[in-house]
């Protein structure tokens, strides 16, 4: 079954631009064209497990989701910054009540968007002002929500909080997370690496990471450096299939003629009534291996300097890593042992 994600919204709050910025790859200046969400919208995402989201109106009630919240695996609830008053903290004390009533276990994450309006007093002073009464309000309902885990995300999407935030969402639906994690700590200790990323290639949302703490100036480093290789990855493709440029490709067979076969209609019969030639000696065309490219760039000229590789591990996972480039210089071997036995470890 798919984990389900609500994202429930305050007023115009932005929670349609952030699901367009992520998974579609909108740009920011476009999300000003977005209309406000008049009814559920169901969005159907494949990263690294496969999800559905369920994208929901200003005025959806409990009662009117269409859906018990025990189906939902989390809630993602998204308010303006700005937005202070006693409707938007109602609406989320709300759903966290009946939402433990029906289904403890549930997931609440609360992400306070738009965060770009203020400057950076205002900012947190709004932030601890929203996380505050929603938790004065969670006790005024019962003393049991006293330690209630709260999860709050400041967040823009004119940078790269979102996927953070939204990273930290889908680290606890994934049921293999501690074994990813244990694999890059591994890693990092055997390349010597301060930091090291599991990238959804296409959302830029980091699947797990190491032990280390996450650096922001990092993390930010590690999702636009895919976005770059994106762009131009169009334009090229590998030649190492390709007999004309590799050295060591065998010759290849020569063509047979061409004999009655390669003319045979797919009706079943020949023109003159007789069943078709068949051939079952015919050669079945070797499937085309996948290609999993690799790049990286150097981050200091000068020596000892640091390097951020780039691996694809799976057609949509990707291995990034900061590494001291003496090791990625001179270490080169163990690097693609290491990343040879992710990739197998990945596609079981």
């Amino acid at each position: 079954m798919e984990p389900y994600v609500g994202q429930k919204y305050s007023f115009w709050s932005g929670k349609t631009s952030i699901l367009q910025v992520l998974f579609d790859d909108l740009p920011v200046k476009q999300t000003f064209y977005l209309e406000p969400t008049m009814r559920v919208a169901k969005h159907f995402i494949d990263t690294v497990i496969s999800l559905e989201i369920w994208d929901c109106p200003r005025n959806v009630t409990v009662n009117t989701l269409g859906a018990s919240l025990a189906d939902f695996s989390t809630i993602v609830f998204v308010i303006d910054i700005r937005d202070l008053y006693q409707h938007p903290v109602s609406k989320l004390v709300e759903f966290i009540v009946a939402a433990c009533q029906i289904h403890p276990d549930i997931n609440f994450e609360v992400f306070v968007h738009k965060a770009e309006i203020l400057q950076e007093d205002d900012k947190i002073e709004n932030f601890r002002q929203i996380h505050e009464r929603v938790m004065d309000r969670l006790v005024d309902e019962s003393p049991e929500f006293e330690q209630f885990p709260s999860n709050f995300h400041l967040t823009s999407i004119y940078d790269h909080s979102p996927r953070e935030a939204f990273s930290r969402v889908l680290h606890k639906l994934i049921d293999s997370l501690p074994y990813l994690e244990e694999l890059l700590n591994v890693f990092c200790s055997i390349t010597a690496s301060p930091k090291a990323f599991l990238f959804d290639t296409s959302s830029k949302i980091h699947v797990a990471t190491d032990a280390s703490q996450v650096n922001q100036a990092t993390h930010n480093l590690c999702c636009d450096y895919p976005s770059i290789l994106n762009s131009f990855g169009p334009l090229y493709r590998s030649n190492s299939n390709d007999p004309r440029t590799s050295r060591f490709s065998p010759t290849p067979a020569p063509t047979p003629p061409p004999t009655a076969t390669t003319s045979t209609p797919t009706s079943g019969t020949s023109p003159t009534g007789t069943p078709p030639l068949t051939s079952s000696s015919s050669p079945v065309p070797p499937s085309k291996p996948h290609f999993y490219p690799s790049a990286a760039t150097s981050l200091s000229p000068s020596r000892p300097g640091t390097t951020l590789t780039y691996h694809l591990v799976t057609p949509h996972l990707a291995l990034l890593a900061l590494l001291p480039t003496t090791v990625y210089d001179l270490r080169r071997g163990v690097r693609e042992i290491w990343e040879s036995g992710l990739r197998g470890s990945s596609e079981l």
